[in-house]
């Protein structure tokens, strides 16, 4: 493993492209720090693998990151963090951030009482994401809906397509007629269909995600372990092992400076 210091990358990965939206939150609140994201499209989506697959590929990706001087692994994907996260951070020395879906902020918000979660079977079925949910919607009803089909679309950029667009009204279905007013993403490739989502619930619904908290968290940490860079910025790289044109779009359609995106055969 290399020296690490403060000018040390931070290390993401993701399941494919979703975790760029975890990224842009990182990059806002830590512009100067570099990072080095890792794309598994090719193994995505993670959601409807078993336990031990997603464990073995978060434990690969992790090590890849660590290789190229990571001093933290953020974990921009849902289904790895609910899977793995305990295992990752009892095997490896460096702080290890993970997302989970918000359930607190919608459960103590909520005035109707009734949220919606969107997310992977692999984060809905996970130990985890169940002693969460147990812990702070005791007096919520909880409406769970598999994102089936999602992720694959997303990883195609149909973002905005039609078929995207009835996929999303099917699902969310449930929660309107039970009146939800929170919806959780929980999912990192989510965030991206933000859009389509508006239009289909009604406007007093509020939607959450976990970019701004996973950002805030690495912050935290990075400044408790004395590693937080406010030095020259270098640019951040990142690797696909797929085709990487999704992800090079998504990474650079809001950039001031185009960013590198890599192909990986990985």
């Amino acid at each position: 493993m290399k020296i690490i210091t403060k000018s040390s990358p931070i290390g993401m990965f993701d399941s494919g492209v979703g975790g760029t939206s975890i990224f842009k939150a990182v990059q806002q609140l830590l512009p100067n720090e570099q990072v080095i994201y890792l794309a598994d499209s090719k193994n995505a989506p993670y959601g409807a693998k078993s336990k031990s697959e997603i464990r073995d590929l978060s434990f690969k990706n992790t090590q890849f990151l660590l290789d190229r001087g990571a001093k933290i692994i953020v974990v921009a994907c849902n289904t790895a963090t609910t899977n793995a996260i305990i295992e990752l951070r009892s095997t490896f020395k460096v702080p290890i951030i993970g997302i989970e879906p918000a359930i607190k902020p919608a459960a103590l918000q909520s005035t109707t009482k009734v949220i919606g979660i969107l997310a992977t079977q692999g984060t809905l079925t996970s130990e985890l994401f169940t002693k969460t949910s147990e812990l702070f919607t005791k007096d919520i009803e909880v409406i769970e809906v598999i994102g089936k089909g999602l992720v694959p679309l997303i990883e195609k950029g149909k973002l905005g397509s039609q078929q995207t667009r009835d996929l999303l009204v099917r699902l969310l279905q449930p929660m309107l007629v039970k009146g939800i007013d929170y919806l959780v993403l929980g999912c990192s490739h989510y965030p991206y269909l933000i859009p389509l989502i508006k239009e289909i619930l009604p406007s007093p619904v509020r939607i959450i995600d976990s970019g701004e908290a996973v950002a805030k968290q690495t912050k935290t940490v990075l400044q408790t372990a004395k590693l937080l860079y406010n030095g020259p910025k270098k640019a951040s790289i990142f690797y696909s092992n797929q085709n990487p044109n999704v992800l090079n779009y998504l990474v650079n359609k809001d950039q001031r400076e185009k960013l590198e995106v890599s192909y990986l055969d990985f």
